[in-house]
């Protein structure tokens, strides 16, 4: 932050069960870790999901680590973490996560948003709707920006972020194109 930028407070965001047509994004919780930690671990299983986001898949316990972590909320007073997953209504299976990071800036709160559809689901436009769903969630929220950092190459997350509303931008981070909705 550069000096003498004033930043306002960052409003808390919880996240709410949400619901689409064919999906209920359901916020992470203490009371179902162990049963989401346990089905999403094979819902990330496949390799190539990590193939522009880099890392591996996460075995149960480390998924059920990083679950306990998320529910914990952000060690930082500033940023709410709101993170879900993604349940298919028919057949009643687990099939994602989308996740918002609420954060401070000079000009209002901002959202850094992503998402990942397991492999077997893709294609079926799941993350285009759960992403227009937390889109619109964060759109009656306190939020003026959103964000996502999408891998140049990655044409499958562009077409989900140019559905939620949000363009590309010129600023690259981490060899990633910053997109927005303002």
């Amino acid at each position: 932050m550069e000096r003498g930028l004033e930043v306002g407070p960052v409003p808390v965001v919880t996240a709410e069960l949400i619901t689409t047509g064919r999906l209920t994004l359901v916020p992470l919780s203490a009371g179902h870790l162990e049963e989401m930690a346990d089905e999403m671990a094979g819902v990330l299983a496949d390799p190539d999901l990590y193939r522009f986001t880099g890392g591996s898949p996460p075995g149960r316990e480390e998924l059920r680590a990083r679950y306990e972590r998320w529910i914990a909320g952000s060690p930082d007073p500033a940023v709410s973490w709101c993170n879900w997953v993604i349940r298919l209504q028919v057949p009643g299976c687990l099939v994602g996560t989308v996740q918002a990071t609420i954060s401070a800036a000079a000009d209002g709160a901002v959202a850094e948003v992503a998402w990942v559809v397991g492999t077997p689901w893709q294609g079926q436009g799941i993350a285009i709707e759960a992403a227009r769903a937390v889109v619109a969630w964060l759109g009656q929220r306190p939020v003026r920006t959103i964000v996502a950092h999408i891998h140049p190459d990655h044409q499958a997350s562009a077409a989900v972020a140019a559905a939620a509303g949000l363009a590309p931008t010129s600023h690259m981070h981490d060899g990633e194109t910053l997109w927005r909705r303002t």
